[in-house]
Formats: structure tokens, C-alpha cells, sequence
């Protein structure tokens, strides 16, 4: 098996970073202000989401990079990709547009809006949706696991019907894989009712069912001039959750009470070439 020899300014940057970039998946952390890599962000005022690079902690894998928001919206929003090339630590989520055209490089397409975006947390009280308000701070990680990278996104005292709950959301890419795990759990113990799912725009194809959601179309122009199709995509435990409900902007899914859940996200666009159309994308979420 042949080695992987990497410039030796390179392999030291990432030996210092504790950064996962096998070729496979990655993670970025870092503030706007120096533009240096860590591996945890710790801080006492919760929103901080103008400063922090790509506006939270981000990992990706082989088709797309997910960033969670440092910010009370617990949404998770997409980097699409051709699938050719590891790209969070070469475009920092902004590739230029020369870059997109001669170095195909990916695009930030996806528009999560006041929505959880895909796969993102709120908790649920029973009648309205809870943002992720954390009163005692904020905290960010990124890092690896065996076989692939992670970020997280911690929010501490986050009122929920009269008392707080600190809430993590933990997004997991492993190898030689375009699914993404997320992971939300209560760091107490305490059950509560998590509030989940994908996030649509006009004019885009909706299917969902008991164990999925697929969503397909072109989101409203935001960072691009010229939006292309997108798919994100959820699959997740019947038994966990109440049924699927459509609304105005998501296909969201209610948690019955519980400490932590797991759910499956995809992401996909016609800039790459297995699952480039509506048609593939939905048959894909389906099985």
C-alpha cells in the first residue's frame, strides 16, 4: 500500500491542528480575525457568528461540507461539491468565481434561512418550536473519529418549559462514505423532544415517508448568481419520532422524549455525477 507524502509545511500544519485531511474528510475552526485553525472555540457570548470563519465549525467528506451555526439557530447549512477534491481548508466555504470555473471548485447554494436547515436542532415544548438560545455560553469543536472527522456545536442553558438544558449537535463524516450521522443530545440526561429535518423553497420537489425525506430544486440566489439544483435528504428511525409534517419551509420531524437522537443527512447537486438529478436523488433516499 502506497504511502501519502505530503510538503513537509503541510503535514506539520496538520499534525499541529490535530486536523483530519486523509483525503477523505476535514474539518475547519477558525476566527475570521487571524484565520488559524484550532480545534475548539470557547465562548461566553453565545452568538458569534460574524466572526467565527464560515460562521461556525464545519466538516466534510468526499460530496459536500456542513457547517453548524454559531449562533441560536442550531441549523446545519450545506457546501455543495463535484466529489473531486477535498475543499474546506484550500476555499474556506467562498471560492471565488473564477475559482468555481477553472478549479471547480463548490458552491454556496444551499439557504437554510430562519429554518434548521438540513438535519439542523431546535427542541420542541410541546406547542412551538425552541431555538437553541444558550444563556451560559457557547462552545465549538472540531476533531476526528475513528475512520473519519467531526464537528460539534454545544449550546449551554438553553431554556426548555421553565428550566435550561444544554444541548450538543454533533455532525460525524466518515470515509469512504457521502453520509453524514448527526447526533444531538441533551448533556444532562434530561428528555426533551428534539425538533429536526430538511428545508425547502418554492417551486422545489418534496417526497417524504416514514423512514425519509428528499428535497430537490433550485434554492433562492443568496451568495451565487446563478443557483444550480441541489438535493438534501434525511433518513431516520420511525419508532424515535412522530410522523413527518410538512410545513411552509421544512419537512420537520418531532422526537418522542429522549436524551439524544440520531438521524442520517445527504447532501447532493448537479455538480457531480452520481446523484445529479431529482429523479436519482429521491430514488436513493427512498431505499
Amino acid at each position: 500500500m502506497k504511502r501519502k507524502i505530503f510538503p513537509a509545511a503541510v503535514a506539520a500544519l496538520l499534525l499541529v491542528s490535530g486536523l483530519c485531511a486523509s483525503g477523505q474528510t476535514a474539518v475547519s475552526l477558525f476566527w475570521r480575525a487571524d484565520s488559524l485553525q484550532v480545534n475548539e472555540i470557547v465562548s461566553e457570548q453565545a452568538v458569534q457568528y460574524n466572526f467565527v470563519g464560515h460562521h461556525g465549525a464545519a466538516v466534510e467528506n468526499s460530496r459536500c461540507a456542513l457547517r453548524i451555526y454559531f449562533n441560536d439557530s442550531g441549523a446545519i447549512d450545506v457546501y455543495s461539491k463535484s466529489g473531486k477534491q477535498m475543499e474546506l481548508l484550500k476555499y474556506h466555504w467562498y471560492p471565488t468565481a473564477e475559482q468555481m470555473a477553472s478549479e471547480g471548485a463548490g458552491c454556496d447554494e444551499y439557504l437554510v434561512g430562519k429554518t434548521v436547515g438540513l438535519g439542523g436542532i431546535a427542541l420542541w415544548d410541546g406547542e412551538k418550536e425552541v431555538k437553541l438560545v444558550a444563556t451560559r455560553g457557547r462552545t465549538a469543536r472540531v476533531g476526528k473519529i475513528r475512520g473519519g472527522s467531526y464537528a460539534e456545536m454545544i449550546a449551554y442553558g438553553v431554556m426548555y418549559r421553565g428550566e435550561p438544558v444544554d444541548i450538543s449537535i454533533r455532525v460525524e463524516m466518515k470515509d469512504n462514505s457521502r453520509v453524514a450521522r448527526v447526533i444531538a443530545t441533551e448533556l444532562g440526561g434530561r428528555k426533551v423532544q428534539f425538533l429536526t429535518g430538511v428545508n425547502f423553497h418554492p417551486g422545489e420537489t418534496v417526497e417524504f415517508g416514514r423512514k425519509y425525506i428528499s428535497v430537490w430544486g433550485v434554492h433562492p440566489a443568496d451568495v451565487s448568481q446563478n443557483p444550480c439544483e441541489l438535493g438534501g435528504g434525511m433518513w431516520f428511525r420511525p419508532g424515535r419520532f412522530l410522523s413527518p409534517e410538512k410545513t411552509q419551509d421544512m419537512v420537520r420531524i418531532i422526537s418522542k422524549p429522549a436524551s439524544r437522537i440520531k438521524t442520517q443527512v445527504v447532501a447532493a447537486s448537479v455538480k457531480e455525477a452520481e446523484l445529479n438529478t431529482a429523479e436519482k436523488f429521491a430514488a436513493y433516499m427512498r431505499k
